[in-house]
């Protein structure tokens, strides 16, 4: 939930920071009707301070032995006030929280102000694989390979969905046991393999509800939403918690299936895998406390970076701008992987820093030493990294000729020591 306090204290950082997001919202509405709760709720306190004093008195005339019903006729109207004002409040608390539900994050500072023609490719890593021959989609060398089902899968789901199969039903499992080896072994993150169904609360609490409602799928007969990302059940773990301050930072790893409706609105995207309703993904999470969060974030984009420096796929890191950010991030780095077929940049990694956004939509706090009370945490997440665009990099930049495909060095204890794909032999 955004913080209404921050609104109340400074509203013009508020509206900058909104209109950097492209969003509007009537900020002047919203504090007035904060303005008359607050003062509903003053007026609340004195009513109770006198009910509860008056029933003192009633109490003493009874000890005393006295007549009490002037007193208790007193009580009475001022219970009926109570009466009176307490759904004002509750319906004013509704309204408040409808609209701070939809309030996004704020950029940080450091975050360029505009759209996507304002979002900047802070380094490279890797030069844009060469051929000396026309190089194949990864379209092209999967039906080709036999490797992927793109007909069969649409028989089986639909449009956008995959069908895996021989070594490329492998080389999907080969990545995320990788990713989840290195993130696990040398980066420090604990595994976690969540539900892929999760509750409202859970979608709201990191962002996705009520924003991005439509591209979610839900089943109504169980009110439960099929995961977007493993962000969303790893962040709620420790909704409605305080955490012990040693315990921060915590860092999380999880592989999950994921699920989006987005794909149909992309035309010519949607062909492939570059754009698909189910994908797998490693996912890494973070809790800490707010002085280390962007500390934390250039790390998280260094654990991604590292996946793909060992797969040897050119790729580059790009600062997002601020109408470009997600609703829930304060910071993002995109990391985009360059795939020779296609001659494109294909985002495989987003990495962002919520602040406390979702902390307190989620009710994520920590007991600090120093303040002796309960402190909202800092959330981070980022893919680590998402398929099935790497998979593309991959199969378009470890074309050979004859149209097969090497597999990277690293990957091929996984693979059962396969050097490369070949055609499934006639």
């Amino acid at each position: 939930m955004f913080d209404i306090k921050l609104l109340r204290e400074n509203i013009e950082t508020v509206r900058k920071g909104l209109k950097a997001k492209n969003n509007q919202v009537d900020l002047e509405g919203l504090l007035n009707l904060d303005k008359r709760r607050r003062e509903l709720l003053v007026e609340l306190d004195s009513l109770r301070t006198k009910k509860n004093e008056a029933n003192d008195v009633i109490s003493s005339l009874l000890k005393e032995k006295k007549d009490p019903q002037k007193k208790i006729a007193t009580m009475k109207d001022i219970a009926e006030q109570i009466d009176g004002i307490e759904p004002q409040v509750k319906e004013l608390e509704e309204k408040i929280n409808d609209i701070l539900i939809g309030v996004p994050n704020l950029p940080h500072s450091s975050v360029p102000i505009g759209g996507k023609e304002k979002n900047k490719v802070v380094r490279e890593w890797g030069q844009p694989q060469k051929f000396d021959f026309k190089p194949k989609t990864h379209i092209e060398l999967a039906e080709a390979l036999d490797i992927i089902d793109f007909k069969r899968a649409a028989k089986i789901s639909g449009s956008n969905f995959v069908l895996y199969k021989r070594e490329g039903a492998l080389l999907e499992r080969a990545l995320y046991n990788f990713m989840l080896d290195v993130h696990t072994r040398e980066h420090g993150y604990t595994e976690i393999f969540p539900p892929f169904l999760v509750n409202t609360s859970a979608m709201t609490g990191t962002g996705q509800l009520p924003k991005m409602k439509d591209d979610m799928y839900y089943l109504s007969e169980d009110d439960l939403y099929l995961i977007p990302t493993a962000e969303v059940p790893v962040t709620n773990i420790y909704r409605d918690e305080i955490l012990p301050e040693e315990d921060l930072p915590i860092y999380h790893t999880a592989y999950t299936a994921c699920f989006r409706r987005e794909a149909g609105s992309y035309g010519k995207e949607t062909k492939g895998l570059v754009r698909v309703h189910q994908f797998d993904k490693v996912e890494l999470v973070k809790f800490v406390k707010p002085e280390t969060s962007y500390d934390e974030l250039e790390k998280l984009v260094s654990n991604a970076e590292e996946v793909l420096k060992r797969l040897g796929l050119c790729y580059r890191v790009v600062l997002l701008a601020s109408a470009d950010l997600s609703f829930a991030a304060a910071k993002c780095f995109d990391i985009e992987a360059h795939s020779a077929g296609l001659d494109k940049w294909l985002e495989v990694s987003s990495c962002s820093n919520f602040e406390d956004f979702q902390a307190r939509r989620a009710s994520i706090r920590f007991k600090g030493k120093e303040t002796k009370k309960p402190v909202f945490a800092h959330t981070l997440n980022g893919s680590g990294v998402a398929l099935a665009r790497t998979l593309i990099a991959i199969l378009e930049n470890y074309q050979t000729p004859q149209g097969e495909v090497l597999i990277p060095e690293v990957l091929q204890p996984y693979m059962g020591g396969r050097k490369k794909i070949s055609r499934k032999a006639t």
